[in-house]
């Protein structure tokens, strides 16, 4: 199952807190490049390609509910 199915099964609530963790993620993987601690730079582009994932459904979701 695809990232985009997982996060589409979930509530407008479970995609609030999985857009926190993944901003939480991103900021932590920012300070270790900054620090020259990060060997995988490939992580913040896809934390970040994540985070636009799951704002994109989180947006879907809350205009079918005022479409309603």
């Amino acid at each position: 199952m695809s990232k985009a199915a997982t996060l589409r099964e979930k509530d407008v609530a479970g995609l609030a807190t999985e857009i926190k963790d993944l901003q939480k993620a991103h900021f932590g993987l920012r300070m270790q490049k900054a620090t020259q601690q990060l060997s995988n730079t490939s992580t913040l582009r896809v934390t970040r390609r994540d985070i636009a994932r799951a704002k994109t459904i989180l947006a879907q979701k809350s205009q079918e509910t005022a479409a309603k």
